[in-house]
C-alpha cells in the first residue's frame, strides 16, 4: 500500500438513532427531554457536518414486529405499538427536516430491531455495508434513546470492530437508572462517553 493511503486520516460516521416523535413527548413511548434531543441533535450537525465523512439516520419502522409489540408489555422484552411503519410519529423528528442526511437506514420491520446494525437502507444495504463502503473506521452516537437503540448500536459498531462514541448530551436514556446500566455496559464495550462540547 503507498504512503499515502496508509496516512489518509480514517472516516468518521454520525449514526442519528430513532429520532422520531414517536420516542417523543406525546408519542407512543414518549420519553421526556425527546424533543429537546431532536432540536440539539440538529443544531450540532448544522454545526459540525464537516466533522464526518457520512450521516446516517435510521428510523424504527415496524410492520409485524411480532412479540416486540404487547397489548400487556413488560417495558423489558415487549412493548406497546410504536415507531409503526408510515405513520407520522414514525418519521423523522421534524426538527431533522434540515438534516439532509447521506444514508437514511430502516429497522425493525418483522423484529424488536434494537441495533440500527438491523436496518437497511431503501436499497437493501445493510448499516455495516453503507459504513463499510463509505470507508467509515469510528462512529459517534446520538438520538433516542442512551438506554436502548442508541446503546445496541454502539455495542454493535464494537462488535464489527468500529471505533465508537456516545455524545451523552445529545442522547437520553428512559429512566435515570436504565442509563446508568446502559452507561456501563457501552464502558465495559469500548465506547467513549463524552460531552459534544469536548470534541
Amino acid at each position: 500500500m503507498s504512503e499515502d493511503l496508509t496516512e489518509r486520516p480514517a472516516g468518521r460516521a454520525l449514526i442519528v438513532v430513532d429520532v422520531q416523535p414517536t420516542f417523543c413527548e406525546g408519542g407512543e413511548l414518549g420519553v421526556d427531554g425527546g424533543n429537546e434531543i431532536a432540536e440539539r441533535v440538529a443544531a450540532y450537525v448544522a454545526a459540525h457536518r464537516d466533522r464526518y465523512t457520512t450521516v446516517i439516520t435510521t428510523q424504527d419502522w415496524h410492520i409485524d414486529p411480532g412479540p416486540h409489540f404487547s397489548d400487556h408489555p413488560d417495558f423489558v422484552d415487549s412493548w406497546p405499538p410504536h415507531g409503526i411503519a408510515g405513520s407520522p410519529n414514525a418519521e423523522l423528528h421534524p426538527a431533522l427536516a434540515g438534516l439532509a442526511a447521506d444514508h437514511a437506514v430502516k429497522k425493525g420491520q418483522y423484529s424488536h430491531g434494537y441495533s440500527g446494525f438491523d436496518g437497511a437502507d431503501d436499497s437493501g444495504r445493510t448499516l455495516e455495508t453503507l459504513l463499510r463502503e463509505e470507508g467509515v473506521k469510528d462512529v459517534d452516537v446520538v438520538g433516542l434513546v442512551e438506554s436502548h437503540c442508541v446503546k445496541h448500536t454502539a455495542l454493535d459498531a464494537r462488535r464489527i470492530g468500529l471505533g465508537a462514541r456516545v455524545l451523552s448530551d445529545l442522547t437520553i436514556p428512559v429512566s435515570p437508572e436504565q442509563g446508568v446500566v446502559a452507561r456501563e455496559e457501552l464502558n465495559a464495550a469500548g465506547v467513549a462517553l463524552l460531552d459534544s462540547s469536548a470534541l
